[in-house]
């Protein structure tokens, strides 16, 4: 089975997509998902309670995804997790199978969760990261899974003296490969890009931008009013408001992302996450020539 390490490791361009997952999410719904997607990706991610929205746990959904033949990015978050929870996730990954591993703090709940979960954040995601590490080199544990370990970081318009000691951290920790936001500014992006290859950081880990097929106008001010770490120019939302299309405007708008992002210089790879419809992906895939 092909997998996402292996992926970013020895292509020019890594491809791997975001499946949904809700509360009422079963094994069947994942299998029909993995299905779409499993002959135009290098690997599937599954989100651990993104957003603070529930869904059943992401080790049970890349289970049923390396069932299915897919390789699976399992993201995982330290907010509601203990040290010792987190191990135990760690060590269950590497048991089932699953070589790549997005760590992250993880968002607030949402207002109206009742009754509210306290937050543990027992361990951030640097400290999640060198556990990660920790486990990968132990000599006591009989299988010591090789996880190809990633982070998350949000892109900017860079100030001339701005180091990036936080991204240096991150990869000092064991982060292997780096995954941006959601960005649909590729000007911002290669300026981003172009600052981390000046400091020599793209020598040191893997960078994997994100992008989204969005649907609607409204689709795309949602996300940028309810996640500040989604980037997606005005241009971009007027396209969508003035396209007889909408869909088709959205497809083509992230195939445009998708291309300029391959030529960035730094960028190893592309993950998409589709507002709605799922089919969505593969389209925008074959569209813009980076088949996975």
């Amino acid at each position: 089975m092909k997998t996402f390490k292996d992926a970013v490791r020895t292509r020019d361009f890594a491809v791997s997509a975001e499946i949904f997952l809700r509360p009422e999410s079963d094994a069947e719904t994942i299998r029909q998902q993995a299905g779409v997607l499993r002959d135009h990706v290098d690997a599937i991610v599954v989100t651990d309670n993104q957003f603070g929205q529930l869904h059943m746990s992401t080790l049970v959904a890349a289970s049923i995804l390396l069932d299915s033949g897919v390789d699976a990015v399992v993201q995982m978050s330290s907010r509601n997790r203990n040290r010792i929870a987190l191990l135990s996730d760690l060590l269950g990954a590497g048991v089932l199978g699953v070589t790549s591993l997005l760590l992250i703090r993880g968002a607030k709940v949402p207002a109206g969760f009742d009754p509210k979960p306290k937050v543990v954040l027992d361990v951030n995601a640097m400290e999640f990261m060198r556990i990660a590490a920790t486990v990968k080199a132990d000599p006591k544990l009989r299988y010591c899974p090789d996880f190809f370990v990633g982070g998350v970081i949000t892109p900017h318009v860079p100030r001339d003296n701005w180091k990036a000691k936080r991204l240096e951290e991150k990869i000092d920790a064991g982060a292997q490969f780096i995954q941006t936001h959601i960005c649909m500014d590729t000007d911002l992006l290669r300026g981003f890009m172009k600052h981390l290859v000046d400091e020599g950081l793209v020598q040191r880990t893997s960078f994997i931008g994100a992008v989204a097929v969005l649907e609607s106008a409204d689709d795309a001010r949602w996300l940028k009013k309810n996640r500040p770490s989604v980037i997606v120019p005005d241009a971009l939302i007027e396209r969508l408001d003035v396209a007889d299309d909408p869909r088709e405007e959205g497809v083509q708008i992230c195939v445009e992302t998708l291309q300029a992002m391959a030529e960035i210089p730094g960028i190893a790879g592309a993950s998409i996450m589709a507002s709605r419809n799922l089919t969505t992906i593969p389209e925008v895939i074959s569209r813009s020539g980076l088949s996975g």
